[in-house]
């Protein structure tokens, strides 16, 4: 008798990096009824593989959030070249639904566990009317806007801090590790204070001038990020922008730890997935 399963391939890990506009989707994470980034790609992998796995992302971005550099993990016994499935699967995704880079990883790769760091970024529109390009991807705030304060405020949350006051108010802290945009590490230190302790190793305001007009970026790296965090930041940033709260209120808002301390929520359009580090290796497509 012969033994098939000799003659089965092994199981390798696959990591894919990715783009996409997350308008018309409803976040990354899979759900029933809805239309996910994650589903699509299941699906996509169904369609050019015949097999399903479900792929693990860096981190579960929120309905209508961008990324110019996801990055997701899963396991194919499909004997497919790198380039090979690259094509295939961006012929069969929907065209807001970009892979930018397929190729073999280590056996204990995993898109969320080995990251060590991620960027995002927040864009704003500085003008009184938002250019019809940009109402997609960028917060139309046409106030007045103090930078020096902006930025002030944004090297406050430098460093490590708890950052409960700029979580969603319904974080998912019961498993004592991390929310939607957080992005764990099995390398490094455990946390023995609250969960909701992060670092964040950079954060500043940009100005940039182009044809459509004068563009606010926030960009913050960090080694995790909690629900709505950033989002949270740029809310409460604004708010110092626009002269409602002055930067010196910062770090009593950090020490509250209660949401309802901090300022608004800033709308998920202007966020985008920017980078995630792995190590030695970054995985950043370019603006």
């Amino acid at each position: 008798m012969i033994d098939h399963s000799e003659a089965m391939p092994a199981l390798k890990t696959w990591k894919l990096t990715l783009a996409y506009d997350g308008t018309d989707f409803s976040g990354w994470q899979i759900q029933p009824g809805e239309r996910t980034i994650q589903g699509e790609l299941q699906a996509a992998l169904g369609r050019v593989t015949g097999e399903t796995p479900l792929p693990q992302g860096s981190g579960r971005t929120d309905a209508g959030v961008h990324a110019l550099g996801q990055v997701a993990s899963f396991a194919l016994q499909a004997p497919i070249p790198p380039g090979n499935l690259l094509r295939a699967l961006n012929r069969t995704l929907p065209a807001s639904i970009r892979i930018l880079d397929a190729r073999i990883a280590p056996d204990a790769f995993h898109a969320r566990h080995s990251a060590v760091a991620k960027t995002y970024e927040y864009r704003v529109v500085r003008e009184a009317i938002c250019p019809p390009f940009l109402a997609r991807y960028a917060l139309a705030c046409p106030w007045p806007m103090n930078l020096d304060a902006l930025e002030t405020a944004a090297k406050l949350f430098e460093g490590e801090h708890d950052f409960l006051s700029f979580a969603a108010t319904d974080p998912d802290l019961a498993s004592r590790s991390a929310p939607a945009e957080s992005t764990p590490n099995a390398a490094w230190q455990p946390r023995t204070t609250a969960p909701a302790v992060r670092t964040l190793f950079s954060s500043t305001w940009m100005q940039e001038l182009g044809d459509d007009g004068a563009l606010l970026v926030y960009r913050v790296r960090g080694n995790g990020f909690l629900h709505h965090m950033v989002r949270n930041l740029v809310g409460t940033m604004l708010d110092v922008g626009r002269g409602r709260l002055r930067a010196e209120a910062i770090p009593g808002i950090l020490s509250a730890r209660s949401r309802a301390a901090a300022g608004p929520t800033a709308p998920a359009h202007g966020l985008f997935l920017l980078s995630v580090e792995y190590g030695s290796e970054e995985i950043n497509p370019g603006l």
